[in-house]
């Protein structure tokens, strides 16, 4: 009996060309549609700094719901680009256009159109003034953000963030996903 193998037949070598490129393709279509979710849908983001305490720390990491797709809201943790900062920021924004924003520094609270907000996320009352006076009416199209940390914040009471433009929004904090610790909704 000869020893000698057979050759592969050419349907099998085409068959694993055809596998080839099918997964090939299969590859490239979930790259981009990874690509279009983490450009279009969400974001991921590192907090950088001490001003979200005690709702979210130094290094937490984040998932965005991309501005997109989103309008910010009063309540909403967002992340912002503000010009003259190498990282985005992380804050709560507390008026949207056209709401006037007043804050009693001396007993420490923050009033949205002459109701004292209830912020049981901070970690102390508002006595760090900024730069700005107030009251301020928000402008259009702008909202008016600040850190839960609210004495160790740069935020809207600073002429360096000030009232926020909303394609400076890059969207909406939806939860922490790391550290393991901290993971969850964000309130």
């Amino acid at each position: 009996m000869d020893n000698q193998s057979s050759p592969v037949p050419e349907t099998a070598k085409k068959d694993s060309a055809l596998d080839w490129h099918i997964w090939l393709r299969d590859i490239l279509i979930c790259m981009a549609i990874v690509t279009i979710v983490f450009v279009f849908v969400v974001r991921l983001v590192i907090v950088d700094g001490e001003s979200m305490e005690p709702t979210l720390f130094d290094k937490d990491m984040v998932v965005l719901l991309s501005n997109a797709i989103y309008n910010p809201a009063v309540g909403d943790i967002i992340v912002l680009r503000a010009p003259g900062y190498d990282q985005p920021l992380v804050k709560r924004v507390i008026a949207t256009e056209g709401q006037t924003v007043d804050i009693d520094f001396a007993a420490g609270i923050v009033y949205v159109d002459g109701v004292a907000l209830d912020e049981p996320y901070t970690l102390e009352p508002t006595y760090s003034m900024g730069d700005q006076s107030f009251p301020q009416t928000i402008a259009e199209d702008c909202v008016f953000v600040l850190g839960d940390n609210r004495n160790n914040s740069s935020d809207s009471r600073h002429s360096r963030v000030g009232q926020v433009p909303e394609e400076q929004v890059l969207g909406k904090v939806l939860f922490t996903f790391w550290p393991l610790s901290h993971l969850g909704g964000v309130k």
